[in-house]
């Protein structure tokens, strides 16, 4: 039945592509395409670009055109299928920012995106809650990914990175608020506050804030990075609490509403393929008026700029919501012969807007979004980071 299903729809696309009409598939064939459905759907709905439909009615064994406000349809059956082309009036198909390529046994389909369901259906709808659960499936396989690839050779990493332990606490010592970088203007005073660090990674931005009196917690997935920190930590003579961990997996007597700041910063949001469960742990973890302190790149400058010297470029679609793959990022510290085998991790890249959305949805009132722009002079006027900050305030 898959292997017909599949057939069925590739015959379909190859007959648009052929004449140049762009489509999306939609609904149940959409989420089926992209592994959120497990049971072969009995119908293909495609959306298609609506000048062209009239030359699609011809090129399909099709039935009568019917039409409904701005929108028009029509249908036929390919065994064991029911297959539906519409068009939606003056809408071009092409700049759909919820169209994402995907790719099949080497063959290429559009597709609309899981997120434009989720976003636009009741989040009881059967098609909602089976793409959220296929998400906690593609985030539990993304996170054994991550164990495995940041439990490889990363302490050495941070050796040939930040130096010996020793290196690293002197550096901290000499000055904890400026390896804080530009948070510290977004910190409120941390003295005596709890303060965790998710994704905490080699622990030095939770190394400094407890040197400068906080009681400081990180939580990360590697084995490597917690012994890197605690010897740092240990170096310079600071309590560091760590806890090793995918955040998501943070046991239930941890998120007891009993930390003053959560911190995430720098390259942290792409592990997430959803968004809302990361921020849900977050708002369980601050107390009444907690504060959390997100700091990224901006999406602008991951997504969309490439950078050299004074030449820029748009390099790619500032909305693509597919999941792309990398070597782990830590691969770059590595000795030289292995760093083309690190392992390759999935990243998803989020928009500003989507990324302020879901911390809104969480329920954290937003305080501040800062963008900073990139301080080399070749990039001046195109924005490096932002800053954002949200408080747990009880309404």
């Amino acid at each position: 039945m898959a292997a017909n299903w599949w057939e069925t729809l590739t015959e379909l696309v190859t007959t648009l592509e052929q004449k140049h009409i762009d489509y999306t598939i939609l609904n149940r064939a959409a989420l089926y395409a992209q592994g959120a459905l497990e049971e072969v759907p009995h119908a293909i709905e495609i959306s298609i670009q609506w000048d062209l439909f009239a030359l699609a009615h011809e090129l399909l064994p099709s039935g009568s055109i019917t039409h409904e406000g701005n929108a028009a349809r029509f249908s036929f059956r390919k065994q064991p299928f029911r297959v539906t082309l519409s068009c939606q009036y003056n809408t071009v198909v092409a700049t759909d920012p919820d169209r994402l390529h995907i790719e099949h046994v080497g063959r290429h389909f559009w597709v609309k995106a899981l997120d434009y369901y989720v976003r636009t259906l009741s989040s009881k709808d059967e098609l909602v809650r089976a793409i959220k659960a296929y998400w906690r499936r593609l985030q539990e396989q993304n996170n054994r990914l991550n164990m495995q690839a940041w439990n490889q050779d990363t302490y050495d990493a941070w050796l040939a990175r930040f130096g010996s332990p020793q290196e690293a606490a002197q550096r901290i010592l000499k000055d904890p608020r400026g390896r804080l970088g530009s948070l510290v203007h977004h910190l409120p005073v941390v003295q005596g506050k709890k303060i965790i660090n998710l994704l905490g990674s080699h622990g030095a931005k939770a190394i400094s804030l407890a040197q400068l009196g906080a009681r400081a917690t990180v939580v990360d997935i590697s084995e490597g990075n917690a012994r890197y920190a605690r010897d740092v930590a240990q170096a310079a003579g600071v309590d560091l609490r760590y806890i090793v961990s995918d955040v998501l997996s943070l046991p239930e007597s941890e998120l007891d509403a009993s930390y003053d700041l959560v911190l995430l910063e720098l390259g942290v949001l792409h592990y997430f393929v959803d968004l809302e469960p990361l921020f849900s742990i977050i708002k369980r973890l601050l107390h009444p008026d907690g504060l959390l302190l997100l700091q990224d790149f901006h999406p602008i400058s991951t997504k969309l700029i490439i950078s050299k010297g004074a030449k820029h470029k748009v390099k790619g679609n500032y909305f693509d919501k597919a999941l792309i793959t990398k070597p782990v990022a830590l691969s770059k510290h590595l000795p030289t012969g292995k760093q083309e085998n690190a392992p390759i991790v999935y990243q998803r890249q989020w928009t500003l807007g989507e990324i302020v959305t879901a911390v809104a949805a969480s329920g954290l009132i937003i305080s501040s979004l800062d963008e900073e722009p990139n301080p080399k002079l070749d990039d001046i006027g195109i924005p490096k980071l932002f800053t954002l900050t949200a408080r747990n305030v009880t309404l």
